[in-house]
């Protein structure tokens, strides 16, 4: 079944992980794939791999912090293909570490602005810069979805992560802002937060620490990327036509506390 059939989708930070799984369920789904990112050798191959199973798809090298580089994606995009249906919000770092760090009564670190606003510039304005682009599009075709990545710690928190889990706090404050404001434009703007995934830097940690994360979620596995990208299939599908302004958690149940 082709859910998402001749829809054109953007999908930022598509080169690996959750954004190359996403981009492949969106093609193997029937979508026309607009694949995005910093890392063009990784995305060109991601395209390669869509057009090896038959779909369609193309490659641009986007910086999602900067407007004139989000606006050129958009300008090829509507160039080529006259419009865009979907956006997947998907491009994101992190940069941990503690707000400070006390040994012996002292200040031994402490997290630095540089990588505070980093994050904030990739996965909160990231975010901004994107949609505000495509969402004009979107309202002159009286229809849309854009899909946000958020995340479990968004939602409850998480030790050593201020500036993370701040941009995915903020994404899901902004899915609910935009849901008000372009719903009524036929756009329906959703939030999926992902657990413990499986990805390629998760698989290189410790095999104890993959353990220890393993143990806290109920189905007692961690997730595949997969995973997340079936859900952004389901929303960005019609089968999810009057579903608005959610947050959807793909995380195996896992809850605050444990």
């Amino acid at each position: 079944m082709e859910r998402l059939k001749g829809k054109v989708a953007i999908i930022t930070g598509s080169a690996m992980g959750i954004g190359k799984a996403t981009a492949l369920k969106f093609a193997r789904e029937g979508a026309k794939v607009v694949a995005c990112d910093v890392v063009a050798e990784a995305g060109q191959a991601v395209v390669d791999e869509i057009a090896a199973m038959g779909g369609e798809a193309f490659f641009v090298a986007v910086d999602v912090t900067s407007a004139e580089s989000v606006q050129a994606l958009v300008d090829t995009v509507m160039t080529r293909w006259g419009r865009v249906d979907i956006l997947v919000n998907n491009a994101g770092i992190t940069r941990d570490a503690l707000l400070v760090k006390v040994k012996d009564g002292e200040v031994v670190d402490q997290m630095s602005e540089a990588a505070f606003d980093a994050v904030v510039n990739v996965n909160l304005k990231g975010v901004f810069l994107c949609t505000r682009a495509v969402a004009p599009i979107m309202i002159r075709q009286g229809s849309g979805v854009i899909l946000n990545a958020a995340s479990v710690v968004g939602l409850y928190g998480n030790f050593g992560q201020t500036n993370y889990v701040a941009t995915k706090a903020g994404v899901i404050g902004m899915t609910r802002v935009w849901a008000r404001e372009l719903g009524r434009k036929g756009i329906r703007v959703n939030t999926v937060a992902p657990g413990f995934i499986l990805t390629d830097m998760v698989k290189k940690m410790p095999e104890k620490v993959l353990a220890s994360m393993q143990e806290k979620v109920p189905l007692g596995r961690l997730g595949e990327p997969e995973d997340v990208a079936n859900a952004y299939a389901w929303l960005a599908s019609d089968e999810a036509s009057y579903v608005n302004g959610a947050v959807i958690s793909v995380d195996g149940g896992i809850v605050i506390g444990t």
